[in-house]
């Protein structure tokens, strides 16, 4: 009777949550973070006007619809990275006089100060207009012994002409944080929640994307389209992957694409006795021209991008890329073009993630779980990719009885005829408007959820069997790499062909390892003191496994480890202690009276 009512209550508890995020739900997109508002309040009164009547306007429009399809939310931050200018400042201006000094140009919507090897604002005005006027009052550098290339963008810098009067008395401006918080400290943090529910949403609201960073990287591609359309002033550069599909973390990198298919001209009815054309070089391939295009951008990044810097060109690889740093930012890029297939799929993942408040936690969870144990990793090689792990994830939940997410053939079976989308021969039709599809009845909680991933994967028959998300159910592998993960858009594709077995086999041995742990604190919450990590904490600690992983002797799988085991034994020992302290601390208190 006692489980039945602690898993009823879980239950309820979940519910309770899915039912307040449903409720006041806001696109991945569109979040704006409680820090950001502890920043506002700290700042001067005229910018906290300012920006407290931006972020009245922007909550009012967020009510107004808080299902835009994915191109829409697209759209809106283009044109808001249309309307904003990139500025170093010195470290300390008076805020108040920056603000009024800008404002002499238009209505500023937005302002937030970050560091990136320097102090920088994003600066967004309420109309374009107000850009063009702020560029009539920029001057050219001049140097003594170098010269200047006369790019003039939406990069600037803010020059003091009386550095002593105005930086002495002033104050640091406060400054953003464009990073996610070490991993320990993520652990003291979620230990101190009261459930594994609870303990999941924090960590996605510790590491997911903030308001303010989604701005600078739709900033950073319009600076680049600036540069791209002196070639071809009708394309655009827009960010793909993490980014835009609600799964990034703070700090991963912006991967964007150049798309050309908007240029107008293409596919023109004749009218009229005449009709004319323009004259363009032809090449061999549609893959040639790719190449070509990003040949020329990588050049002009290289020589007139302010701020961009080791510029790479990876122009043979299956998609080809550009690959540099943006200094001013902070962020690692990755600039293909014509990559539309890798757009749909950011979009189906943005969907997913829109349908149901457990999918996100979810993946970040096992993300974050991932890539301590080295499963993931930021360097290329035979690890599993992000994009892999989250295709596991959602596969698992439309696994669960009942679905928690549609496959994509279901989600095509809802298309209409403005849904449709063939893309080089490859059928990526799904439904857009996600007030078509039906809630699913799944009441499961999220610690339950976390747990059963484990224990899926744990036991799953990777040898024999393929992951499949358009069809949803397992099918017979087509060839013999440890692991097989269908493109969903491109189905002769695995997208983890990367990953060798002792990979597999780690991930394997690790999902054992982590289910058992959950399985043995059977959903209870933290115990004793709230300092000693629990739950979704105690699978985020540092493991050995990964040195024994580096011996080519092939480890025996176990349902748990003599790791986990000591753990345990190591935490209960801490409660004893704890308890035992506590209860001397009582008596020489007792005896002191």
């Amino acid at each position: 009777i006692t489980c039945t009512s602690t898993r009823s209550a879980a239950m309820a508890a979940s519910l309770w949550m899915c039912r307040l995020y449903l409720r006041g739900r806001r696109g991945p997109l569109r979040s704006i973070e409680k820090s950001n508002l502890r920043f506002r309040s700290s700042t001067s009164t005229s910018s906290v006007a300012l920006k407290s009547e931006a972020t009245h306007r922007s909550d009012e429009s967020e009510a107004i619809d808080e299902r835009k399809s994915f191109y829409t939310l697209l759209e809106e931050r283009q044109a808001q990275s249309e309307r904003s200018v990139l500025i170093s400042c010195p470290p300390k201006i008076n805020e108040n006089i920056f603000f009024k000094y800008l404002s002499r140009h238009g209505e500023i919507n937005t302002c937030f100060f970050y560091e990136s090897f320097g102090v920088y604002a994003v600066v967004e005005f309420s109309k374009k207009e107000s850009v063009a006027s702020l560029h009539d009052g920029i001057g050219i550098p001049s140097f003594q012994n170098e010269a200047t290339v006369p790019f003039k963008s939406r990069l600037v810098s803010l020059r003091l002409n009386n550095p002593a009067n105005q930086t002495n008395s002033q104050p640091a401006v406060q400054c953003l944080k464009q990073s996610s918080i070490p991993i320990n400290e993520l652990i003291q943090k979620i230990s101190k929640v009261d459930s594994i529910d609870q303990q999941l949403h924090t960590l996605m609201n510790v590491y997911q994307l903030t308001d303010e960073n989604i701005r600078l990287r739709f900033l950073v591609c319009s600076l680049l389209k600036d540069i791209a359309a002196a070639y071809f002033p009708e394309c655009s550069i827009m960010p793909f992957g993490s980014t835009v599909n609600g799964f990034g973390k703070l700090g991963c990198d912006l991967d964007m694409i150049l798309d050309l298919d908007r240029i107008r001209g293409r596919n023109l009815k004749a009218a009229g006795p005449f009709s004319l054309e323009y004259q363009m070089k032809r090449v061999s391939s549609e893959r040639s021209v790719t190449q070509r295009i990003l040949s020329v951008m990588g050049e002009c990044i290289d020589e007139f991008g302010p701020g961009c810097v080791g510029v790479q060109k990876i122009l043979n690889a299956r998609c080809p890329l550009l690959r540099f740093s943006h200094q001013p930012s902070g962020f690692q890029c990755d600039l293909t073009a014509n990559n539309r297939v890798a757009v749909k799929s950011s979009e189906l993942l943005f969907l997913y993630g829109s349908l149901d408040p457990r999918v996100r936690p979810l993946v970040f969870s096992v993300r974050c779980w991932a890539r301590v144990h080295g499963i993931t990793s930021s360097i290329p090689g035979a690890w599993l990719t992000n994009f892999s792990l989250t295709m596991m994830v959602m596969f698992f939940l439309q696994r669960r009885s009942p679905p928690i997410i549609p496959t994509l053939d279901q989600l095509k079976n809802l298309a209409g005829p403005e849904d449709k989308s063939v893309i080089e021969g490859n059928d990526c039709t799904f439904v857009r408007d996600i007030s078509k599809i039906k809630a699913q009845e799944n009441t499961e909680t999220l610690g339950h959820l976390l747990q059963e991933f484990f224990e899926f994967y744990g036991n799953f028959a990777f040898s024999k069997l393929s992951i499949n998300i358009r069809k949803g159910k397992e099918q017979n592998k087509p060839e013999t790499s440890p692991l097989h993960i269908q493109n969903p858009f491109e189905p002769s594709l695995n997208v983890s062909k990367n990953v060798n077995m002792t990979q597999m086999e780690r991930f394997v041995a690790l999902a054992q390892e982590s289910a058992w742990v959950l399985q043995q604190a059977g959903g209870k919450g933290p115990t004793g003191t709230r300092d000693q990590p629990w739950g979704l904490a105690s699978l985020l600690l540092p493991s050995i496994s990964q040195a024994g992983g580096k011996s080519k002797k092939k480890r025996k799988m176990e349902p748990a480890s003599q790791r986990i085991k000591s753990l345990l034994e190591s935490l209960k020992t801490n409660k004893s202690q704890g308890n035992s302290t506590e209860k001397n601390k009582r008596t020489v208190s007792s005896s002191s009276h």
